[in-house]
């Protein structure tokens, strides 16, 4: 529908898959979202809940898959991703800063003796889009999608997607600096509806992993409010954070800033 904008999301744990009984309330896929934008399909990032949007999308596709990166937990959803295997659907792949440039290092993953089956055999129409980090998007002439650098090992990339004077941005995967803000970030994402940003640690056991590229919670809350954000949602949990701990801290996010919210998978939320 024209003017729709919708997010739902499909994996948004971190690191590895985490299926078992701990998990089930918020899942255990990693990081994948669609984004609806009016008639616009997008997607932000491969990781294995791509496999079941792939599932559940009809038919031959139209639609943009945007990576924030290249580590494994983020791309291993898209040899599983049925319609890349649909000689009807029309695919562009984006992605900043990759040496080499996407379609070779994608090459790499997807052949012997990593995977058996190689790039070439996904039948869709595939286009890759290399761009630098800070480039805007030419996505549609409806959407406009702006990016900027992530502090992570090999970088990684933040997206802000605008649609209709509404904003969603996408921040995963992340170190928050030891003070103040990442102030390319804050203008990124400045007055957005939704953020949904890497929180894979709290303040307690950040101190034990420094240095890795993620962040916490209060870390997004104080950038959402240093920015100006309408709405937190907490993403990419750590695979070890249980559906109990989940919950708890849903339940801190609403008393701290009501209206925010703990990702979980097959959330839907309208902009």
């Amino acid at each position: 529908m024209a003017g729709d904008f919708q997010v739902r999301f499909w994996g948004v744990r971190g690191s590895i898959p985490c299926p078992g009984q701990d998990t089930l309330l918020y899942g255990g896929n990693t990081s994948c979202v669609e984004v609806r934008a009016g008639e616009r399909l997008l997607i932000l990032d491969a990781g294995s809940g791509l496999q079941h949007l792939g599932q559940q999308l009809k038919g031959s596709i139209d639609a943009d898959l945007l990576l924030s990166h290249l580590h494994y937990d983020h791309i291993l959803g898209l040899p599983f991703f049925a319609p890349a295997y649909d000689a009807g659907s029309r695919l562009r792949i984006w992605a900043g800063n990759c040496n080499g440039g996407i379609e070779a290092t994608l090459q790499q993953y997807l052949q012997a003796p990593f995977f058996p089956v190689p790039l070439h055999r996904m039948a869709a129409h595939i286009r890759f889009e290399d761009f630098n980090v800070g480039d805007s998007l030419a996505v549609s002439t409806s959407v406009r999608v702006l990016t900027c650098g992530l502090n992570h090992p090999d970088g990684a990339t933040a997206y802000r997607i605008e649609y209709d004077g509404r904003a969603l941005c996408y921040v995963t995967d992340t170190e928050h600096p030891a003070e103040g803000q990442d102030e390319a970030l804050v203008r990124l994402i400045r007055d957005a509806d939704i953020v949904i940003y890497d929180a894979t640690y709290n303040n307690s056991d950040y101190p034990a992993h420094r240095g890795w590229g993620h962040s916490t919670w209060e870390a997004g809350l104080a950038l959402c409010e240093a920015a100006g954000v309408r709405r937190l949602v907490v993403f990419h949990h750590a695979p070890e954070r249980t559906d109990a701990e989940l919950q708890q801290l849903d339940t801190e996010l609403q008393k701290r800033r009501p209206g925010s919210v703990v990702a979980r998978e097959g959330l839907v939320l309208q902009l």
